[in-house]
């Protein structure tokens, strides 16, 4: 029963849950930033200390979820989906509560952001880590898994396309001049998507691969993780890209509409392009690692993200449209080959930490991961702010050469600077299909202590 292979049903139905899941991160990636600063009225010295705040929220929530879903699980759904099941409404609520502007003073204001935004973040650990945790209990094939893993960005990344074409246009077409309100019911829309995708992937997977567990402190489990030094790759690839990823997607809605001069058709086009562009390189990684190895991929295609990142802040000018055009697609094809790589080897490190020290810990390392996450998003948008501040950008006027050089920059070369540190941490991961095969010979002659 655990080598039964998925359905394209199941494998459709997971990759649903992504797509709800990225109504949160996608708008959190790539509009957050410009809502708060453009629409919602945020000065940029106050967003650096939200994020922050709102991430560490987070971690803290991805810590207490990854444990509970190790303590708790049902007979009949397994011990994933029920937390999808229950949370599913409550987070989309809180999406439309986030893009919500009331109409107070700012200090008001200011504590609706923060309240909003850090009970999303809860709702979104609640759903995230039950979901990024649900591949290791859909199927034990690593070929299949990656494949699931395939599906689940590729329409993580439809997703983001919705995102970036239906909150710009709905938000215009609805407001009536009212950002504000057109913001608000472009992004209930979303939410309500959210909602019923995340309804769909709930009845259209299935638990089959179960494993026993042994309740076992938490600092146990954090020992046992600081052993299993390929998982500790992993954590550190994650912060370093998430940081580079949040960077770059937060400065490029201000670079299409500041630096190239471009309205909302041109602002929603060139967010899309790069989505567009992100959905074939899912495809595209899924067929290449079938005859290449996924890890030299993923090593080589972020090194190449610095060195395309470099040439777009060369070479191209003020108002160059078309020329960002094309090389902001290659830059988001090539940046996004190594997600189903990455996605697909946590459930490898796990397996390679069980073989190592004789115990598994589950839960807790996909929650890690998303503490990882977390942190990457955070220190990101600290970053943001603080760069934002430090280069004086000033909503809604025409912007400095100097406030359009720090845009330039935090779209080419400073998120291109971690991607390529990231490339290189991936030297030191060892675990290949290869490797992981003796990996799982090892597994069949070893009985799991999951903790």
């Amino acid at each position: 029963m655990s080598n039964q292979k998925l359905s394209l049903l199941e494998k459709v139905g997971f990759g649903a849950g992504d797509m709800a899941l990225n109504v949160v991160i996608s708008s959190m990636m790539l509009i957050i930033t410009f809502f708060y600063t453009d629409i919602y009225g945020l000065k940029t010295s106050d967003l650096a200390l939200l994020f922050f705040v709102v991430k560490v929220a987070g971690a803290i929530g991805d810590l207490i979820v990854g444990q509970l879903t190790d303590r708790y699980t049902s007979l009949r759904m397994g011990r994933y989906r029920p937390w999808l099941l229950a949370l599913a409404i409550p987070y989309g609520i809180s999406v439309f509560f986030v893009f919500t502007t009331p109409d107070w003073e700012y200090s008001a204001k200011l504590v609706w952001a923060y309240s909003t935004y850090i009970i999303m973040t809860l709702m979104t650990s609640g759903v995230g880590v039950a979901y990024i945790s649900l591949p290791s209990s859909l199927t034990d094939d690593p070929q299949d898994r990656l494949s699931a893993n395939g599906y689940r960005l590729f329409f993580a990344k439809i997703g983001a396309f919705m995102v970036t074409v239906v909150v710009p246009v709905l938000s215009e077409r609805w407001g009536h001049g009212n950002a504000a309100v057109g913001y608000q019911a472009a992004m209930a829309v979303m939410a309500v998507i959210g909602v019923v995708l995340f309804l769909f992937c709930v009845f259209t997977t299935t638990e089959r691969v179960r494993h026993v567990v042994q309740r076992q402190s938490l600092s146990d489990q954090m020992k046992l993780l600081l052993k299993n030094d390929q998982w500790l790759i992993l954590c550190g690839v994650c912060v370093v890209g998430t940081i580079g990823y949040v960077v770059r997607a937060s400065a490029a809605i201000y670079y299409a509409k500041y630096y190239l001069g471009g309205n909302t058709a041109t602002v929603s086009t060139f967010l899309s392009i790069g989505v567009v562009a992100a959905i074939l390189s899912m495809i595209a990684s899924t067929w290449i690692t079938k005859f290449y190895c996924k890890v030299k991929l993923f090593r080589w295609s972020q090194i190449a993200v610095g060195v395309i990142s470099s040439l777009i802040y060369f070479v191209v000018k003020p108002g160059d449209v078309m020329l960002a055009f094309v090389l902001y697609f290659v830059l988001s094809f090539v940046v996004d080959l190594h997600a189903p790589v990455f996605w697909s080897a946590i459930a490898e490190t796990i397996d390679y930490g069980q073989v190592k020290t004789g115990k598994r810990v589950s839960g807790f390392a996909y929650g890690g991961i998303s503490v990882c996450q977390k942190a990457g998003m955070g220190i990101a948008g600290v970053l943001v702010g603080w760069l934002l501040t430090y280069f004086q950008y000033a909503p809604n006027h025409e912007q400095t050469a100097f406030a359009l050089h720090g845009i330039v920059l935090m779209v080419t070369l400073i998120p291109g600077f971690f991607h390529t540190v990231m490339g290189l941490m991936m030297f030191r991961y060892r675990v290949t299909d290869q490797y992981y095969a003796q990996v799982k010979k090892q597994m069949a002659v070893q009985p799991p202590v999951t903790v």
